[in-house]
């Protein structure tokens, strides 16, 4: 048996609920789902690159979470008496990213993850304290260095890819830079690895990939659902945001076979805000992606099969059925089709705009993010709730936030409780009247010059960070041809669905949420004129469960006979 780690070290503290100690009446209900059982001091309970892993509550002894077992041995948390091990990969069944070796001879509860998910959904107490332990390790996991190394350079657009890819995942690893970091050339030409084939990831275990695709990784790390969908599920929804989870937790849990698709991260543009403050139900606010990663946890639970990355490029729908075709060469058919794909950040106008994307450029502000630009200067460009998002988040980071704005009122386009939380920030400032028309930098952004919309006056501001929230267009482009849209290419649906679009419905009306072709709905933010809030775009994938079970149950009624029903 391998020597004792972590032997001396203090148990870790609580951190804002990360290590919570169980009640008496939580182990007992532990002890009747699981098995008693000793361990000897140095016993591993689970390790790093597992597929999966087991939960432990600790009743006598202790337990040592460990990154680089059997290297490092650094120590990541000690957990005591009536603690417990795991993090959110137990309950979603990604990678293992730690190694748990008990210090000493323990008494242990160990539960499977499916029998731990069976006992959370029947008790609320223990399932919120597990849950909120478990995302706040996430989040500590996140700024912690751990996982699989990750070597290139800043400059190259697949290690920018990969990093973008991962972040908004929320799945840990290091970054090794190779124009900072004198070993990661060493150790890259020990591997045989040119510029070329990098990014290189080195996985926990040790084995190696060399600029691997995308979804190699999201398959190496299990983050899509496992298993192989039906050929036919009876609802596909297209698009991981608020609109897309709530219809994939809402069609699974009213038994419908469900199958989500995202193309990046699941969350959409949600996941991006550091903090929605105007979300029913959270008063002190909740961060985008804790809300997507609650919410897909949700859908598991019921059973919808959740696929990340899955970018649509092509719809085909015959004799009622709709395939979606993804660009992995992959597809998902379904007999009813919600499209939730949002709209994408609009780009700025302005010359070498792509040589800075990536390098000072960003259209989100996450942890990662506020990482990069730590003690710089950073601006904002934009009026809206995501801009004042950004702003309040960032200057808790940067050493100086200003918002850049056309017109002159803040409070034209951005809620009131963020208009007042800037205004008695003394960290954040406002430019009105004012546009960015260059950027400037060697490596990466230095500075943008600044034009002052009333006088024409040029000024040359420093900058590290330049983050844009301009308003967005809608991923559509896949659906061309297929179904009606407006003049900006947002879906049409319901009421909206006029002359020659209803072609496909005789003499009947689409549903409200239908397209002009039946079976197929729109919800969230790439609907024509919906609201763009995530509480509106909850409400709207979960209402348009209840239209598809319509639609399935009288695939020919007309939209009165429908109704009446």
């Amino acid at each position: 048996m391998p020597e004792p780690i972590g032997v001396g070290e203090p148990e870790t503290g609580d951190q804002h609920g990360a290590f919570p100690r169980l009640t008496e009446d939580q182990l007992a209900s532990l002890r009747a789902a699981g098995t008693v059982r000793e361990a000897e001091a140095g016993e591993v309970l689970f390790r790093a690159g597992d597929d999966r892993y087991d939960f432990f509550a600790i009743e006598e002894g202790s337990v040592a979470i460990v990154d680089g077992y059997g290297r490092e041995n650094r120590v990541i948390a000690v957990h005591g008496q009536h603690r417990f091990t795991g993090e959110l990969n137990l309950l979603t069944g990604t990678v293992v990213y730690l190694t748990a070796v008990t210090r000493e001879r323990s008494t242990l509860i160990q539960i499977s993850a499916d029998g731990l998910r069976d006992l959370v959904a029947q008790d609320e107490e223990l399932s919120n304290l597990i849950m909120r332990a478990y995302l706040q390790r996430r989040a500590i996991l996140l700024e912690a260095d751990v996982g699989a190394r990750v070597i290139g350079s800043r400059f190259s657009p697949d290690s920018r890819r990969m990093r973008e890819f991962l972040a908004r995942n929320r799945l840990p690893y290091r970054w090794i830079d190779v124009e900072e970091d004198e070993e990661a050339e060493a150790l890259l030409r020990s591997l045989g690895v040119t510029a070329a084939e990098t990014p290189v990831v080195i996985w926990t275990r040790g084995d190696v990939d060399r600029n691997p695709s995308i979804s190699a990784v999201a398959a190496r790390v299990g983050l899509s659902s496992a298993g192989p969908p039906p050929p036919i599920c009876d609802l596909v929804v297209v698009g991981g945001g608020p609109a897309g989870l709530a219809a994939a937790l809402y069609g699974a849990s009213e038994g419908l076979d469900t199958q989500a698709v995202e193309a990046v991260a699941l969350g959409g543009q949600a996941s991006t805000s550091s903090r929605i403050e105007n979300y029913l139900g959270f008063p002190a606010g909740i961060s985008g992606s804790d809300l997507a990663e609650r919410a897909a946890m949700q859908a598991r639970k019921f059973g919808a099969r959740l696929v990340v990355p899955g970018a649509a490029v092509r719809l085909e729908s015959d004799d009622g059925h709709h395939t979606v075709h993804l660009d992995d060469g992959g597809s998902a058919t379904g007999r009813t089709l919600i499209v939730a794909t949002g709209a994408q950040y609009t780009r700025l106008s302005v010359p070498d705009l792509d040589r800075y994307e990536g390098l000072g450029v960003y259209y989100a502000a996450t942890q990662t993010e506020a990482q990069w630009c730590l003690g710089d200067p950073v601006l904002i460009v934009g009026g809206g709730n995501s801009a004042g998002q950004a702003a309040v988040f960032l200057a808790r980071h940067a050493a100086s936030c200003s918002v850049i704005i056309r017109g002159g009122d803040l409070g034209k386009s951005m809620s009131r409780y963020l208009v007042d939380q800037i205004a008695q920030d003394d960290r954040v400032g406002v430019l009105r009247h004012t546009t960015v028309c260059e950027l400037r930098g060697e490596n990466g952004l230095e500075a943008v010059v600044l034009e002052d919309g009333s006088t024409g006056e040029r000024r040359e501001v420093p900058a590290k960070a330049l983050f844009v929230f301009i308003g967005a267009s809608p991923h559509t482009d896949w659906l061309r041809g297929s179904v009606a849209m407006d003049a900006k290419g947002f879906l049409l649906a319901g009421r909206d669905v006029q002359g020659d679009a209803l072609a496909a419905y005789g003499s009947d009306r689409p549903l409200f949420l239908e397209t002009s072709r039946p079976g197929i709905f729109a919800v969230g933010d790439v609907r024509s004129g919906s609201i763009k809030r995530v509480a509106s775009a909850v409400g709207e994938g979960s209402m348009a469960v209840r239209l598809v079970h319509q639609r399935l149950a009288s695939p020919g009624a007309t939209q009165a006979e429908l109704i009446r029903r």
